[in-house]
């Protein structure tokens, strides 16, 4: 009865739209008082929240990916890949989705990928004649890939939660990463070749795609410096980010797009962002705390692993569930609210931590793109003075897709398995 009550009054705050880390951290205190319990248990468990050498990537990519924004280096990747493919059927939205996983490689952040690409591609292909909910639901899922394709700052934040290896679940992240950006890409070009609403664009020269080709190298030298770095080991996920900013900034000022004023602008970008981030949590460790003494994860885990043995029918209980909370939560808050719940019994059940944790951001994926707070889609409305419906009407197909992947990696768990546990030996 306990844990029904807590969860009412949590939905309830968030209902009255309390801010998430003060509905998380100012629950968790109310649930600790009355315990009994001594609240000097709080500053330490904030204190502790912050404490983690991991987390430090956070503020380092956002950072990073801020100052590339600012330095508009969107503009080069994307007149690169256009060059190359744009003459094909759909040609500019092949070029808007293989520039979100580019950039999604270096940044870690779907708001900045949907923002950066959007800001090129939008113009662009509104004047090729391309459907306009189309190019907003492209650019919205685009952006999603985020935080799938490493690295990504919610499998960094799920690693430090769940005490999981992070540069194993960046791994786990390409293969569907890449999977959905090729799904993207083929209904992107189905649906333009049936429509007919675009203009096809000749081919480029060879000189043309050189030019472009080399503008956009020094981004994608460091994306591979980045993600090469954590693979091979050299560094750690927060040492990668850290040396990603200061390529970042070193190759925006060399190009002549960074003075002290964007610098300035990017940093205090990044510096809202992350402390949005950061505090939320911080609030959600002291939840997770007094529910932790409440026994509520347990009581949970005992209740779903008694009445529901069967893997496949948790996971569609758990995806059922995790579709009704995107309708009213972002992405980072379901997952720092219903990860410790639900990790107890994930182990219970025998299913892989790691793979969960690929599943559970390719649901909160399709989130961003769900009203009434999907995050990306009030990103393309922002960045292209749309009306929201015309948005979201564009991104419900792309919504569908995400959910099929989530659908095929419960078939096929190999497809975020393989390469950590093979490929990787």
């Amino acid at each position: 009865m306990e844990a029904v009550l807590i969860l009412v009054a949590l939905m309830a705050l968030l209902l009255l739209r309390t801010p998430v880390a003060f509905a998380l951290g100012g629950l968790g205190v109310i649930l600790l008082g009355l315990k009994g319990l001594p609240l000097v248990a709080v500053p330490q468990r904030l204190h502790g929240s912050m404490d983690s050498f991991e987390l430090l990537a956070v503020p380092m990519f956002l950072l990073m990916s801020n100052v590339l924004l600012k330095g508009g280096v969107g503009r080069d990747l994307y007149a690169a890949v256009q060059s190359w493919v744009g003459h094909w059927p759909g040609g500019l939205g092949v070029a808007t989705i293989l520039s979100c996983t580019l950039f999604s490689a270096i940044s870690g952040s779907s708001v900045a990928t949907a923002a950066t690409i959007g800001t090129v591609a939008i113009p662009e292909m509104s004047k090729r004649g391309y459907d306009k909910p189309f190019v907003y639901g492209m650019l919205a899922a685009g952006g999603t890939l985020g935080i799938l394709i490493p690295p990504s700052i919610p499998l960094i934040i799920y690693g430090v939660v769940t005490e999981s290896s992070i540069p194993t679940l960046f791994l786990a992240g390409i293969g569907p990463g890449l999977f959905l950006a090729s799904a993207f890409i083929v209904y992107g070009m189905l649906f333009s070749r049936f429509s007919g609403a675009y203009q096809p664009i000749a081919k480029a020269d060879w000189g043309t795609r050189a030019r472009t080709s080399a503008m956009a190298l020094p981004t994608v030298a460091l994306a591979v410096a980045i993600v090469g770095s954590i693979y091979t080991g050299i560094a750690t996920p927060s040492e990668s980010a850290g040396l990603g900013f200061v390529i970042a900034l070193v190759m925006t000022f060399a190009m002549g797009r960074m003075d002290f004023a964007k610098l300035r602008e990017a940093v205090e970008g990044s510096l809202r962002t992350s402390v949005m981030v950061l505090i939320i949590v911080a609030g959600a460790k002291v939840f997770s705390y007094a529910i932790t003494l409440y026994l509520i994860p347990q009581s949970i885990s005992a209740f779903l692993t008694e009445n529901i043995s069967n893997p496949s029918l948790f996971i569609l209980a758990v995806g059922l569930v995790l579709l009704f909370m995107g309708f009213f939560l972002e992405s980072l808050s379901m997952l720092l609210i219903m990860v410790p719940v639900l990790l107890p019994a994930v182990l219970n059940i025998g299913i892989d931590p790691i793979w969960f944790g690929i599943f559970f951001v390719v649901l909160i994926e399709t989130a961003l793109i769900t009203p009434p707070v999907g995050m990306n889609l009030f990103v393309i409305q922002a960045v292209a003075n749309a009306r929201l419906q015309e948005v979201a009407k564009g991104a419900l197909p792309f919504a569908g897709i995400m959910l099929a992947v989530a659908v095929l990696l419960w078939f096929w768990p190999d497809l975020a398995l393989y390469i950590p546990y093979e490929l990787a030996r």
